[in-house]
């Protein structure tokens, strides 16, 4: 892989950091919150044991952010890139979430449009795995332009099969950042 993962990435209302070890405590502090947790295949990650097991593997990515919101400075979620294939050229986009407070707000649209615009420098496709039962994300990669193409079973960090939907976006199908 020729290009960074985890560059400073921002947008007019969002800053993208790369996550750092010592961001654990302000970005769990918003993770804390059962309801961001609600539809997701792991739906106990709002416990600070279960949010270690995620942070670790954000910090073992090497494409994780920590988003903070640009006026008010306050930490409001985390994403990343992972799973480079060279061979599809392509990178999943996943792990996001998002303060309550921040939902509704167009904020998802703004920071996976300024990912993508970034990452599509360099690859000429995105996916994104979906619990089955998280409709809130169904819905929000739909509305970015991803499309369904099939359905996954991965296993928990926990070890349990979890059905996942695979959306992708293309290259060619993103224009610019639908903002």
């Amino acid at each position: 892989m020729n290009f960074d993962i985890q560059p400073l990435l921002e947008n007019e209302r969002i800053i993208l950091y790369p996550l750092q070890e010592a961001d654990f405590e302000s970005l769990y502090a918003v993770a804390a919150d059962p309801e961001i947790w609600e539809q997701h295949p792991n739906n106990d990650r709002w416990k600070q044991k279960v949010f270690r097991l995620f942070f670790v593997g954000a910090m073992q990515s090497n494409g994780a952010f920590k988003l903070v919101d640009k006026v008010t400075g306050k930490v409001i979620g985390s994403t990343r890139f992972y799973n480079y294939n060279p061979q599809e050229n392509s990178i999943l986009i996943g792990y996001t979430f998002y303060a309550t407070s921040y939902w509704g707000k167009g904020i998802n649209r703004l920071v996976k449009g300024t990912m993508l615009d970034y990452i599509f420098q360099f690859v000429s496709k995105v996916y994104f795995h979906v619990g089955a039962a998280n409709i809130r994300s169904q819905i929000a990669v739909s509305r970015i332009g991803a499309e369904k193409i099939g359905e996954l079973e991965l296993i928990s960090a926990t070890g349990v099969p979890q059905t996942n939907f695979v959306y992708q976006i293309s290259k060619e199908s993103w224009v610019t950042s639908p903002a």
